[in-house]
Order: C-alpha cells, then sequence, then structure tokens
C-alpha cells in the first residue's frame, strides 16, 4: 500500500483570510494615524514579528507606545471580527483521511488560537513562524516542518504567495498557488489522489 502524501496548507489565505483591509484600515483609524504610515512602521518590526523576536505582548506595547489610543483588547476584538475563515477549512476533514495536514504560517499562534482549536484534530502538525524563530521563505521553516512528516514521497503545498514556493520547490514539493477565487480547491484532490 502506498503512503499518504503530505498536504501542507498556509493559514493566512489559505484557511483564514490575510489580515484584511478593513483589519488595517479600523487599525489606522483607532490609532489615529493614516494607513500609509501605520504600513510603513509595521514593515519595520514584521519581521521581528513573524520570527518571534518581538513577543506578541510587545508588539501590542509597541503599538500603543506609538499610538495611546490603541490597546491590545481593541486589536483582539478587531482580529476576531476581520480574520474569516474560508472554504478550504470545510474541506479539511475530508483530506485529513487522504493526506497527512501540516499547516504552515508566518503569524503569530496567539492571534491564530481560535482557528487552531478548531482545525487540530484534523492536523498532523502546527508550524508558525512567532513559535520556531523562522519565517516563510527561510529554508529553516520548511525543513522544521519537514521533520514532522513520516514520510516524504510526495509534498503538496497550497501558499497563497508565489514567493514562498522557491525553498518549497527545492525540497521536492509540489506547489499550488491558492487564488482568491478558491478554484484551487478543486484541483487539490486529483493531485493529492495521484491522478
Amino acid at each position: 500500500m502506498s503512503s499518504k502524501p503530505q498536504l501542507v496548507l498556509d493559514i493566512a489565505g489559505v484557511l483564514v483570510d490575510n489580515l484584511s483591509v478593513a483589519f488595517w484600515n479600523e487599525l489606522a483609524s483607532k490609532s489615529g494615524t493614516s494607513l500609509p504610515i501605520l504600513k510603513a512602521q509595521l514593515n519595520d518590526i514584521r519581521k521581528d514579528l513573524w520570527t518571534g523576536r518581538m513577543k506578541e505582548l510587545q508588539f501590542w506595547e509597541w503599538l500603543s507606545d506609538l499610538y495611546p489610543t490603541m490597546n491590545r483588547y481593541d486589536g483582539y476584538e478587531l482580529l476576531n471580527r476581520t480574520m474569516n475563515m474560508l472554504p478550504a477549512v470545510q474541506h479539511l476533514e475530508r483530506w485529513s483521511g487522504i493526506a497527512d495536514i501540516h499547516l504552515l504560517s508566518n503569524h503569530c499562534q496567539e492571534w491564530l488560537a481560535p482557528l487552531l482549536d478548531q482545525v487540530a484534530k484534523h492536523t498532523t502538525s502546527i508550524t508558525v513562524s512567532n513559535q520556531v524563530g523562522f519565517c516563510k521563505p527561510q529554508p529553516e521553516i520548511y525543513a522544521i516542518v519537514e521533520k514532522h512528516m513520516p514520510h516524504k514521497d510526495r509534498i503538496i503545498y497550497v501558499d497563497d504567495q508565489e514567493k514562498n514556493f522557491a525553498p518549497a520547490q527545492s525540497l521536492g514539493w509540489i506547489t499550488l498557488l491558492a487564488d482568491e477565487q478558491h478554484r484551487w480547491i478543486g484541483l487539490l484532490e486529483p493531485i493529492l489522489l495521484g491522478d
């Protein structure tokens, strides 16, 4: 009997909305600044946040130091209101019967906790960048995911950003781009089944 394929899914943009325009607009509004200024400031600390060098609580302290009207409780409420599940979540149970599922995300695990609680039963492993000290497309984070795989015969990786594919492809992973219209969902199952 052939071994199950290994399915690696990005989280934001594949299972839940990326931090949406609504999130950034409202965060800027609550902070009393413009969206371009806030995004530029966030770009300065993004890698530190995604790799855990800046802890999640430090992020909210950083933000409230810049913008005293903003606090982490408002931020959590905003995250919960704007982070919506995408259609792929409905397929996880079926896919987990076909493949071992591994989640891989550049994110804060604290922000993903409500989703992770719901989908963990369908997954073999969950790798969130701020917990492991590396973020995509650093090759080290893909190696961490591979350590959770019982075998590496056939690995399929779904992400909504092509810039994250090169390290995966160098490991021999099959890559599939998650499009905003979710057409990739119909393409995935034949790949998993080897059709």
